[in-house]
């Protein structure tokens, strides 16, 4: 890509797909969002899927994906021996309907 980072300490970056890119072209990103870590360095790398059914040249300069750096907090993972009760408990997927 050509697209070198140094992130600011306490951030991170987040790669994700240009809409246009998917909807007009059939090109995912399927580690969407990415996230790249402040200790990173180095130039960006964007893995692509094409769904489409014929032949389409990404070129230089094309706009593929977008970044998005955001500050990170950090926190201290404790172990507890047990969870305080939610309404949703652990019910997963869908388990807080869809209206």
């Amino acid at each position: 890509t050509g697209f070198c980072v140094e992130l600011p300490p306490g951030t991170e970056m987040q790669i994700r797909p240009r809409s246009g890119l998917a909807l007009k072209h059939g090109f995912i990103i399927p580690n969407s969002p990415g996230t790249v870590d402040e200790d990173f360095r180095g130039c960006m790398m964007v893995g692509l899927y094409y769904l489409g059914k014929e032949p389409y040249t990404i070129n230089h300069g094309d706009r593929i994906a977008q970044a998005v750096v955001s500050q990170v907090r950090r926190y201290a993972t404790v172990e507890v021996k047990e969870l305080s009760n939610t309404e949703r408990a652990s019910g997963g997927f869908g388990s807080t309907g869809v209206s």
